[in-house]
């Protein structure tokens, strides 16, 4: 029997993949997008500052990895997820059900740029995004696909993501997200300007002797300046070999 025949969740090219945490899997499409590593190490990062009871709006959830892992990992009242592709709204809701997390977890498709119409002011104690990386200056292939929509920033900028974060928090809420390096300075002026005031870094490695390729950030809003950088992330030991501490982050 196939894995779609033997689960009525599954739809045509769609798989299930192991989480390997509480036991829960997530519905994902090749054809469409695949969350990556960056994702996980936010959901690590980001859990280091989820109290218990809190309230988490993951905003851009993709098919739903954010709240889930963070659920899995936290003590979290309740994780809400906005997702504005319909396809991917309705596999991270399928997802949430396979794992029995209705909940705990609810998934919304709307647009970021609207979320302060959906959503009350400083409602939430914790936001997370993995927000679009590349500008539209950055060619675009098709910029109509699922994986330009998550890569590129087609259809909201990181202005509109810390816009509405900030509307969402209440006053000494956290912001988590992850990044490129390369636009570090255009990230934290956009913080600051929303009054995201960063207060942890962690820098992402390939390998020791590279240069970062991810950024792991914290803001807080109405926090006083003063930032914490954080001890290197190292990706690799070498070609195809984990560190100890990405072993550890995904169960090996």
């Amino acid at each position: 029997m196939t894995e779609q025949s033997q689960n009525p969740l599954l739809r045509p090219g769609e798989r299930l993949d192991d989480l390997q945490r509480n036991g829960y899997r997530i519905i994902q499409n090749p054809g469409r997008f695949c969350f990556g590593m960056d994702a996980v190490l936010l959901s690590v990062f980001a859990s280091e500052g989820v109290k218990a009871g809190d309230r988490v709006m993951d905003l851009g959830t993709g098919t739903g990895i954010l709240p889930i892992l963070l659920e899995a990992r936290t003590g979290a009242s309740h994780l809400t997820g906005l997702e504005i592709q319909p396809e991917s709204a309705d596999m991270a809701r399928r997802s949430v059900a396979l794992n029995g997390l209705e909940e705990k977890i609810t998934i919304l498709e709307g647009d970021i740029k609207e979320a302060g119409g959906i959503f009350a002011a400083a409602s939430f104690d914790v936001v997370t995004c993995n927000p679009p990386y590349i500008t539209q200056r950055h060619g675009l292939v098709n910029p109509e696909t699922p994986k330009a929509i998550a890569r590129h920033e087609v259809l909201c900028t990181f202005d509109d993501v810390a816009g509405q974060a900030a509307y969402l928090l209440r006053p000494g809420g956290s912001f988590f997200l992850v990044h490129r390096p390369f636009r570090l300075a255009e990230v934290m002026t956009t913080l600051t300007g929303c009054g995201l005031e960063p207060k942890r870094m962690r820098l992402v490695f390939p390998y020791a002797d590279r240069e970062p390729n991810l950024v792991l950030l914290q803001a807080v809003r109405g926090g006083r300046p003063r930032l914490r950088v954080e001890k290197p992330l190292v990706i690799f030991q070498r070609q195809g070999v984990y560190t100890d501490e990405i072993k550890e982050i995904y169960g090996f």
